[in-house]
């Protein structure tokens, strides 16, 4: 049981402690896995964009007109992002001060990092072949000094690194405008996807105990995830029908260790909140491909994302809904 990172407010400190507390402290049956916070509600430096692109070695960033371009020179919005990567990473350490144990540390991954920021002068990193094989290694030894940093801060860490790859389906179909939104950028062939993904996720691994890659809503990643040598796959489980989970079988199967996002909430008030049908989303499924019940203890959930008008007080409330679910799951591996 983990989160993948996106958390309401400004305060990073508050939201770190919170989520190292309630997930170092999970019932008897649930692992806690706390996760490094990132709060988007700072602003374009603290986004996922901002964020991952503070990371890149030796390719400074700034911001435009159209959000986080490439740079000829490191300026006062690439300054202004390292400022609030190293509040994050001192906040880190404050609220994980002698905890010991997996920690999650999210991280846009290289395909929709290339998606989301533009070239110096021109279009998308995505629509430049060179640009776009020098982002992914730039963004790998990024990613390592990242951890090593994560490792240093907080010694008894084990960090898992979760790469997040929303446009991973669409930069392979190719179907995401262009600059001008006029035509659609050139399709990332697969076998290239496959091969930037590796280069990120063998960077990360000296670091990293595993490496997991979040393909969003889309089954169709999972051969460009497993392929790139990813311990693990995550998507949003409501997003899955027949067809997809027998992919999912497939790679859970031959070794993959799967990561399922949770369907919103529901409520009611005669019945409160629908738990069971949050555990649903992935037992039923699961035991309907054929796969074993004692494999869901394997399984680690994530609660969904905050919206864009949550608070804090409704991301913890949607976190520890998640550990109820997680409950009911692991009650089901042991039946």
């Amino acid at each position: 049981m983990t989160g993948s990172g996106p958390w309401p407010g400004d305060d990073v400190l508050e939201a770190q402690t919170v989520v190292v507390g309630d997930l170092a402290d999970t019932p008897a049956g649930v692992t806690g896995m706390p996760f490094a916070v990132r709060l988007p509600q700072r602003g374009p430096w603290g986004g996922p964009t901002g964020s991952a692109a503070v990371l890149l070695a030796d390719l400074p960033t700034e911001l435009g007109p159209h959000g986080w371009k490439l740079a000829d020179r490191p300026g006062g919005d690439l300054a202004r992002a390292q400022a609030l990567r190293r509040e994050d990473l001192d906040a880190l350490a404050v609220a994980a001060h002698g905890y010991a144990g997996p920690l999650v540390v999210p991280v846009t991954g290289p395909l929709t990092l290339a998606a989301r920021l533009y070239l110096a002068r021109g279009d998308r990193v995505l629509a430049d072949r060179g640009a776009l094989d020098e982002l992914a290694w730039s963004l790998a030894a990024g990613v390592a000094e990242h951890l090593a940093d994560v490792r240093r801060l907080v010694p008894g860490a084990e960090p898992v690194v979760l790469l997040h790859e929303p446009l991973l389906a669409q930069a392979v179909a190719g179907v995401l405008p262009s600059f001008s939104g006029y035509s659609a950028l050139r399709a990332v062939p697969a076998p290239v996807a496959t091969e930037l993904l590796g280069v990120v996720v063998r960077g990360a691994r000296p670091g990293a105990g595993q490496v997991v890659v979040h393909g969003g809503a889309a089954w169709t990643t999972l051969r460009p995830i497993v392929g790139s040598g990813a311990d693990g796959v995550a998507l949003a489980l409501a997003a899955l029908d027949e067809r997809a989970w027998e992919a999912v079988a497939g790679a859970v199967e031959d070794g993959a260790s799967l990561w399922g996002e949770l369907p919103p909430l529901t409520s009611s008030q005669c019945a409160g909140p629908d738990l069971r049908a949050q555990a649903d989303a992935l037992t039923v499924p699961w035991r309907r491909v054929g796969l074993p019940a004692a494999g869901l203890g394997r399984v680690t959930l994530l609660p969904p994302p905050p919206d864009a008008s949550a608070t804090p007080d409704h991301a913890r409330a949607a976190l520890a809904a998640a550990v109820r679910a997680a409950e009911l799951v692991a009650e089901r591996a042991e039946g």
